[in-house]
């Protein structure tokens, strides 16, 4: 019994050290990331919003659909974007990073292409099925492996 709280104990605190996602409403937003949603969302549709701990550091993340494709938009306490994931097509990708993803998935079927944005670095996501599994693939806009 002593050891099995040891390792339920153990495997908490290594969860909670890594990441932890939970949705929250606006109310629950510190008051500059309340007014940087609704300035991020105006001409959006606010899907939901979710607070998220990955390694000590708390960012909330606001789910949104514009112009009927998914957009995310995280922040940090003081209200400022610390990335936006935005679905595009695959024709919008530089043609290095297309050529490299369609090359990754090979076979398998593109399900959702997204544009990265962190600072001022962009890099891109794919995520496809192949062979019964879902899969990601990320690269940077020459075509090199990000992640």
């Amino acid at each position: 019994m002593k050891h099995t709280v040891k390792l339920i104990l153990a495997v908490t605190l290594s969860t909670s050290i890594w990441a932890a996602d939970v949705k929250v409403k606006m109310a629950d937003l510190p008051p500059a990331v309340q007014t940087a949603v609704k300035e991020q969302t105006k001409s959006a549709t606010l899907v939901s919003l979710v607070k998220e701990t990955e390694n000590g550091k708390t960012t909330w993340e606001a789910e949104t659909t514009l112009n009927g494709k998914g957009r995310d938009v995280s922040f940090d306490k003081t209200g400022a974007v610390v990335s936006v994931e935005q679905e595009i097509d695959l024709d919008a990708l530089p043609a290095a990073a297309r050529t490299a993803i369609t090359k990754k998935i090979g076979t398998g079927k593109l399900t959702k292409v997204e544009s990265v944005t962190v600072g001022t670095t962009v890099s891109y996501e794919a995520t496809y099925t192949k062979a019964g599994k879902t899969l990601e693939a990320g690269v940077n806009a020459d075509g090199t492996p990000h992640k």
